[in-house]
């Protein structure tokens, strides 16, 4: 049993895969290769049993034809990154690693809807330029005027999608007394009423204080974020996606944050990755720009490491994996 791992897992898993299997570890953190062309990875494949992955780019059905897989590992929530159907015709399980980076991406949220509304991006900014200079009183009264911000207590927020990650984002915000609009057409009104008003998306682009995205990306959602949607924003409102960067009109938002038609936004994700320095949003003082770090954590990969391992140990048992997304190919 061979395998090769493009993907990033601890010391611990890489262990222990190695008393079952060869194995070829080349992380993509290490290589600086997020995705091999197709053909490079036919030659990278040849005579390998299990892959494991997280940025490979397998929607090529090529792949699945031209190689003897017996075993794929998407390290990711939702393996867009793999044809499945291909996948299944060439009875070749799947395994994914559902909710590794849940939480990662819910405190990332809470830290971007902290500094946009207490303005710390902009303290940071000043402070570490050559432009700070505090002489005197006056000029300390000034700052404390240019950095004056927002609470979240009593504030309403709005979340559009109420999944793991919406749910999650909720339940820190409980704790500073925020109220809560919930906008999600897929999720029942008990769950809704659990965290606060289920309302229809346009009552809450008007309505709320904060808005967070946590939807998945689909052609029904394209641009759900539209320009007549920005327009309805408070003057005073912010919004924050740390979901997906088709979500959102960017050059709409980008127009109503540079003429103060709305108080700022934080953006974790774009239509274009990854970001560089010409992204028009670093100009922005009332703009928030990371480069979808989302799911950039430590335990993240700790997380991964673990639901693939099990899986992976219960595979070579001969038993059903938990997290695998085409169980009709297993062999009772």
């Amino acid at each position: 049993m061979k395998a090769f791992i493009t993907a990033s897992i601890t010391d611990e898993c890489l262990n222990e895969l190695k008393k079952d299997m060869d194995v070829i570890y080349e992380p993509w953190r290490e290589t600086g290769i997020i995705y091999f062309d197709v053909k490079e990875l036919v030659e990278k494949l040849d005579g390998i049993d299990i892959f494991i992955t997280e940025t490979d780019d397998l929607k090529k059905s090529e792949l699945f034809e031209k190689t003897e897989l017996k075993l794929l590992i998407s390290c990711r929530g939702d393996p867009f990154n793999v044809n499945l159907r291909a996948a299944t015709e060439n009875q070749i399980p799947v395994l994914n690693t559902p909710l590794r980076n849940v939480e990662a991406v819910a405190e990332l949220t809470i830290a971007h809807m902290l500094m946009l509304a207490r303005k710390l991006h902009n303290v940071e900014r000043i402070l570490h330029s050559d432009e700070f200079e505090l002489i005197d009183f006056d000029d300390y009264i000034n700052y404390l005027n240019q950095f004056q911000g927002f609470e979240l207590y009593g504030k309403t927020v709005g979340i559009i999608g109420l999944g793991q990650i919406g749910r999650r984002v909720a339940d820190r915000l409980k704790a500073f007394g925020s109220k809560f609009l919930i906008y999600d057409p897929y999720i029942p009104d008990e769950l809704a009423n659990e965290y606060g008003k289920k309302v229809d998306i346009d009552v809450m682009m008007k309505e709320a204080d904060v808005i967070s995205l946590h939807t998945v990306a689909t052609d029904e959602n394209d641009n759900l974020i539209n320009e007549d949607r920005i327009a309805m924003m408070k003057k005073t409102a912010i919004i924050i996606n740390t979901s997906k960067g088709s979500l959102i009109d960017y050059d709409a938002l980008f127009d109503a944050l540079k003429e103060n038609r709305i108080a700022g936004a934080a953006l974790d994700v774009f239509p274009m990755e990854p970001v560089d320095e010409d992204n028009e949003f670093l100009e922005l003082d009332n703009a928030i720009v990371s480069p979808h770090i989302g799911g950039d954590s430590f335990e993240v990969v700790e997380r991964q490491s673990e639901l693939l391992l099990k899986d992976i140990k219960s595979w070579l048992n001969k038993k059903k994996p938990k997290h695998v997304m085409n169980p009709e190919v297993l062999k009772e």
